[in-house]
């Protein structure tokens, strides 16, 4: 299951250390830098120094959950694209968690192959998006008055 290296960074916050080192080795093993982190407190952190390209986030953790860490990237100039995962079946949450702008939202348990196609999908949507040329905007037509010379104005009085 291995691929070619990549400059992509992926931050995994989750505080079961089972699937943090699961989801670690697989996206490793496919070329990704991964850092983890517990918590979203910590998350937080790291995603200020890290500056990651994609977060991986879980949801319900201890201290400081996967909805304040998205909350905290709304408020970043240029946030980078977050799948959050869960065991928690609400579809409020995952209304709440779209509404935050997440770019996938997976229920636990999912396999790997599911959060690695989510995660080349994130990434070639990205690329598309910074190669595609901006449209320049149009200028909008304006009506030029035209203003008749005095001379004119005067001349067409004295036809009168």
């Amino acid at each position: 299951m291995s691929a070619e290296s990549t400059d992509k960074t992926i931050l995994i916050i989750d505080d079961d250390r089972e699937i943090a080192s699961m989801l670690h080795s697989v996206l490793t093993g496919n070329g990704y830098r991964v850092f983890l982190a517990p918590n979203g407190i910590e998350g937080q952190r790291q995603i200020e120094t890290q500056k990651p390209d994609l977060v991986i986030t879980d949801m319900m953790m201890p201290r400081m959950g996967g909805f304040p860490v998205l909350e905290f990237l709304k408020t970043l100039a240029a946030p980078p694209a977050v799948i959050m995962i869960t065991a928690n079946e609400g579809g409020r949450h995952k209304a709440y968690a779209e509404m935050l702008g997440v770019a996938d939202y997976l229920r636990k348990p999912f396999p790997m192959e599911v959060l690695l196609e989510s995660v080349r999908r994130i990434f070639a949507a990205r690329a598309e998006a910074v190669e595609k040329p901006k449209p320049v905007p149009l200028k909008r037509a304006t009506r030029k008055k035209v203003v008749k010379a005095e001379a004119e104005i005067d001349s067409d009085d004295d036809a009168e």
